[in-house]
């Protein structure tokens, strides 16, 4: 059974199934709903602390505050508690990343976050954790 699982977060559907699925197989279990904020390419990093950081606005930052607020209210309703985190980075990187710091047993994930992708069975980044992430992954379609 799983003690810590890391669900990523966006807010879309696919994302909110793969917590509500959460809260509902794994009612013992620590949820840590995770939002990546995704930097796009080209961006100069800076040093903030022991490692680089791209810096983000304030904006992002406040649009991740807003969905994983969005997580914690449908975490009450489920009549749960839920740990939310924030990082920056590609976020099929973050994600697997996020696995190994947080020692989850799980990664439970949407197939996909962008409506009309055009892969078949799963969305590149639900792919990519899939195939790299440290421990077993759930991935809900």
């Amino acid at each position: 059974m799983a003690d810590r699982i890391l669900v990523p977060y966006d807010g879309t559907p696919q994302a909110t199934e793969a917590l509500e699925l959460t809260f509902d197989e794994f009612p013992d279990a620590t949820v840590i709903a995770l939002y990546v904020i995704e930097v796009p390419d080209g961006r100069w990093a800076q040093l903030l602390g022991p490692e680089l950081q791209v810096p983000v606005s304030e904006k992002a930052e406040e649009h991740a505050a807003d969905v994983l607020e969005t997580a914690t209210d449908l975490a009450t309703e489920y009549g749960r508690s839920l740990e939310t985190n924030i990082v920056t980075g590609e976020p099929d990187d973050r994600i697997v990343a996020q696995a190994a710091e947080e020692s989850v047993d799980l990664i439970v994930i949407g197939s996909h976050s962008k409506e009309g992708v055009s892969r078949v069975l799963l969305g590149s980044v639900a792919e990519t954790v899939v195939r790299r992430s440290p421990v077993p992954v759930l991935v809900v379609r």
